[in-house]
């Protein structure tokens, strides 16, 4: 298995504007490819926009949805990443025939759709429908999953994917800085961002405080160490709708360390060279090796009700 270099990115996306957004993650995508990334990833609904969305009408939603393999987002991916020699993961709202929303989460290359997620727990829009798949595909001899936002707030969906063969699990996000029961959380100064650059010690102390960056910290790492594997978490940057955001998307190895992040208040990129000797020499390797699932199948499988709140939606 060789070395992989991805890429992880943050930018300012605009609501329900498919061509801006778009055309922020060819030039990031066509930069990445420059500096060597042969992949690189993009945040939740990053094609779309996120936030606005809770506000919208099935109507509304179904328009702003699409096809996935054959609609236009799709098809405008597996163009940039054919000019650019390079993978590229982003995230939508998609629609099925019989009129059914989800939450997508894409991977393209020269080749077309090489893999797709729907969100195990969406909860922007109440006409969305839950994924019911775990998903794992191959990128250059590595196997990959995607897990989208919420997804990785349950461990069982993390640990499930890692046990289907992932080595690098896709963490796409739109999170951070909106109002919790955890200690320090809530929103962001919209303002502030008005001129962010007259504000940026200000706007750099919140998002990397317990709004931000002090949160994400205390279980991202985790999930990357325990489950040996290598995380690939995406943010925007700037306004969502009305919420500003934080980025910081960064690349958690095996050893539950930051490889590198995103650390400027602008759409940026960085790139990470993935190794695969990390992979059996963590710890969490060794763990998932000495598991005893004779003890707790049937508490792990044992029938129970989702009940799934977030604090800010009310």
């Amino acid at each position: 298995m060789k070395n992989i270099k991805i890429a992880s990115a943050q930018f300012e996306n605009r609501s329900g504007d498919k061509a801006y957004n778009l055309r922020q993650i060819e030039l990031l995508a066509k930069d990445a490819a420059a500096k060597g990334a042969e992949a690189i990833a993009f945040h939740e609904c990053s094609i779309t926009g996120y936030t606005f969305a809770r506000s919208l009408s099935k109507q509304e939603m179904l328009e702003l949805a699409e096809f996935i393999p054959d609609g236009p987002s799709i098809l405008k991916l597996i163009e940039i990443a054919t000019k650019y020699k390079i993978a590229i993961l982003a995230g939508l709202f998609e629609k099925d025939a019989d009129d059914k929303l989800f939450k997508a989460y894409v991977g393209v290359d020269h080749t077309g759709l090489i893999a797709k997620h729907r969100k195990l727990h969406p909860f922007i829009n109440p006409h969305l429908t839950p994924g019911n798949e775990f998903t794992v595909f191959d990128l250059y001899g590595w196997k990959c999953g995607i897990l989208i936002c919420y997804d990785n707030n349950i461990v069982e969906n993390v640990r499930a994917t890692r046990l289907l063969g992932a080595q690098v699990i896709f963490m796409p996000h739109v999170t951070m800085c909106t109002p919790s029961t955890r200690p320090g959380a809530g929103f962001v100064d919209a303002d502030l961002w008005k001129d962010k650059t007259a504000n940026q010690e200000i706007l750099r102390a919140e998002f990397d405080g317990l709004k931000g960056r002090e949160w994400l910290m205390k279980w991202l790492p985790a999930r990357a160490y325990d489950n040996a594997i290598y995380a690939v978490f995406s943010n925007p940057i700037g306004m969502d709708d009305d919420q500003l955001k934080n980025g910081c998307s960064m690349i958690v190895d095996p050893f539950g360390a930051v490889m590198t992040e995103c650390r400027t208040l602008d759409n940026e990129f960085v790139i990470a060279e993935l190794t695969p000797e990390p992979l059996t020499m963590a710890g969490g390797y060794r763990y998932i090796q000495a598991r005893r699932p004779d003890l707790y199948k049937d508490i792990i499988g044992a029938a129970h009700e989702p009940d799934q709140q977030v604090s800010w939606l009310k």
